[in-house]
């Protein structure tokens, strides 16, 4: 399973963002695959928070045209989104400890818990995510 970042999201839809074009393509690519894709609940309100947010730079968007960019997400095939389950805290607790996390870090350690949880790999530009130990995760981007 493809589990998303919200960097990702926000790059793929912000024309402004040095990472756009390449962002845009993958993501359509994964949105439009034969793969199972997750949508973490936490992925899906960053990227409502950020991309309807007009205090940023970039491209900004009113929350009922991004709400209409996650229904799109939504009517693929392949896309479920993802909440924790009756194993997440021991997930979530290992990540926190064992990636020595502190801070705003800990959101990171719930992204990494909820992808391990559900056995996915998560798609990321956040190098952070490396301090997680188990945790499968890829730079799409990376080398291009």
């Amino acid at each position: 399973m493809i589990v998303l970042d919200v960097n990702l999201l926000i790059y793929a839809y912000d024309t402004t963002t040095l990472h756009h074009r390449s962002a845009r393509r993958w993501v359509e690519a994964i949105f439009s695959g034969v793969e199972p894709v997750g949508l973490p609940w936490q992925t899906v309100s960053a990227f409502l928070r950020v991309s309807t947010n007009s205090r940023l730079p970039g491209n900004r968007f009113t929350m009922h045209e991004a709400a209409e960019i996650v229904d799109r997400w939504a009517a693929q095939p392949t896309v479920s989104f993802l909440a924790p389950g009756i194993r997440h805290w021991a997930y979530f607790r290992r990540m926190l400890i064992e990636g020595a996390v502190a801070g705003p870090l800990a959101t990171n350690a719930e992204l990494a818990a909820l992808t391990m949880e559900n056995g996915g790999v998560l798609y990321t530009t956040d190098r952070d995510f490396a301090r997680f130990p188990g945790l499968k995760w890829i730079n799409p981007l990376e080398g291009g």
